[in-house]
């Protein structure tokens, strides 16, 4: 057991992140990584949406558990499958679509070249990832108190900081990250790249699992419900009143059911992405 694991803030992190009702912000997390054009435009052209549209999902997740909850080898063998998917996600923005060559001689952030080993970019994602937690988290449940809250951000700094994007400059408290975020957001520029793939992961166009169609709906709404209202309307999802009241509706729901499951239920994900990493070390050592 190492010290970061007996701390008292690491083990607040580590109750909030264990539950798996925070893959209700997967879709919000995903669009709000793909309103930054460095990281639309690396998806849109490296990644198969249509026919694999959780793949996403499910290599985030299993990354993040095994950085939050794995042991060092684990650890240390999710920080290698993400940097060999990530190696050839680069390229010039020439060839995207909805850029001009006037914004581009004059340095258009839609312009620049992008690269999954970009610092900023991946602290973008790793932000993302705090966000949508925090927000599933107080959405339900009410706000967070400020040392949990701030616990819960440093909790977040090892996701961007095993990769390239270290751990300088992270945000230590709630407060600072919500500074910084509130000026990313409004920095943010949904383009026809993150339309597109989110029209492809929410729209029923991708090659879904058998029975997953059917969630596609609650997944919309808790999508819509957990967006910043300008990232939201940039993604064209009506939010009208009654869409408003039935998100409210649903997401009180959760709310009263989801701590009467057993916490073998709520904390199913972790346990399966977790047995998923260690078989994958076995099979590795094995044919080593």
């Amino acid at each position: 057991m190492t010290a970061a694991d007996t701390d008292p803030g690491n083990a607040r992190f580590r109750r909030h992140a264990a539950e798996g009702i925070l893959l209700l912000g997967g879709g919000a997390a995903i669009l709000l990584q793909l309103a930054d054009p460095r990281v639309a435009r690396g998806v849109a052209r490296h990644s198969d949406f249509a026919g694999r549209p959780l793949d996403r999902l499910f290599g985030t997740l299993d990354y993040v558990y095994a950085v939050g909850f794995g042991d060092e080898a684990v650890r240390r063998a999710a920080v290698r499958r993400v940097n060999a998917r990530h190696a050839p996600v680069r390229g010039d923005a020439a060839d995207s679509a909805d850029v001009d060559a006037d914004a581009d001689e004059a340095g258009d952030a839609r312009t620049a070249r992008y690269s999954a080993f970009d610092a900023d970019a991946q602290r973008w994602v790793a932000s993302t990832l705090l966000a949508t937690a925090l927000a599933v988290e107080e959405r339900l449940w009410g706000p967070l108190g400020e040392r949990e809250a701030d616990a819960i951000v440093r909790g977040y700094a090892p996701l961007g900081g095993s990769l390239q994007a270290g751990r300088e400059g992270w945000p230590q408290s709630r407060a600072e990250f919500e500074s910084w975020w509130r000026a990313r957001l409004a920095a943010l520029d949904v383009g026809d790249d993150a339309r597109g793939v989110a029209r492809t992961l929410l729209g029923g166009s991708a090659a879904l699992p058998p029975g997953t169609r059917l969630l596609l709906p609650l997944a919309r709404l808790s999508t819509a419900a957990l967006l910043p209202a300008p990232i939201r309307a940039a993604y064209g999802f009506r939010w009208t009143p009654r869409v408003q009241r039935v998100s409210a509706a649903w997401l009180h729901g959760i709310a009263i059911v989801w701590p009467l499951l057993p916490r073998v239920v709520r904390h199913a994900p972790m346990r399966g992405s977790l047995r998923r990493a260690r078989l994958r070390n076995r099979y590795a050592e094995r044919e080593a």
